[in-house]
């Protein structure tokens, strides 16, 4: 696994962009700044500490994909851990084999830090080698997408 980590600077206090970042009372402002991942991206279950989440999309042939996490920590307006475990495929959930020991385990990280009115956004992300360079172009725009999203 390889870490990475991206920032972004949104001129708004840290309770608009987590609840807009996670989609808490709108999902659609979720599925807005993924979309730079996947178009049809979306999550099925809860931001609770402790409770299962599905990150889903569908691909260009009509199946449903995507990881299976637990939410490890979720301090609202500060920090959220997700642990990814497993893989979508189809109406299945895969969480053990050789396509999900690659990713097993892996973590993805907000933080959240106001100051001024203003909410830096740190991504701390575990990847495998083979999605560096995708997450490297992915995310940037992704998070000038949430900029976009909480600025208005």
């Amino acid at each position: 696994m390889k870490k990475i980590q991206f920032k972004v600077s949104v001129k708004a206090p840290a309770s608009h962009v987590y609840n807009r970042m996670l989609g808490i009372n709108d999902k659609s402002t979720y599925e807005q700044w993924t979309a730079l991942f996947n178009a049809t991206s979306t999550f099925e279950g809860s931001w609770d500490k402790g409770s299962k989440i599905l990150f889903v999309g569908v691909d260009d042939k009509g199946e449903k994909g995507g990881m299976v996490s637990k939410i490890v920590e979720n301090m609202p307006n500060r920090f959220v851990s997700i642990q990814h475990y497993g893989l979508v495929k189809g109406d299945k959930e895969i969480t053990e084999g050789p396509e999900v020991d690659k990713w097993a385990n892996g973590l993805e990280n907000y933080t959240f830090e106001e100051n001024n009115g203003k909410t830096l956004v740190t991504v701390d992300l575990d990847t495998t080698e083979d999605f560096v360079d995708y997450m490297n172009n992915a995310y940037p725009k992704a998070l000038d997408k949430l900029k976009e999203i909480c600025e208005k």
